[in-house]
């Protein structure tokens, strides 16, 4: 699988850790743990990527740079 850029925060209003890959649109999950959420965001990177290639959709090229922080 591509190496895509992975933000994973804690949600106070929620209460759990939400993961998102800003590089595929509407991707996200969430987890009780740290652990959770990467593992299933992961699970949710594989499963749009899937779903893209069955609907011919474009795959998005993982970014080459690190994003900066301010």
């Amino acid at each position: 699988m591509h190496k895509y850029e992975i933000i994973l925060y804690w949600s106070n209003e929620d209460q759990v850790f939400i993961a998102e890959a800003p590089e595929l649109p509407g991707c996200m999950a969430h987890g009780d743990s740290y652990e959770t959420a990467l593992r299933n965001i992961k699970d949710a990177m594989r499963f749009w990527i899937d779903t893209a290639t069955e609907l011919g959709d474009p795959i998005p090229e993982p970014r080459r740079e690190r994003p900066m922080l301010a």
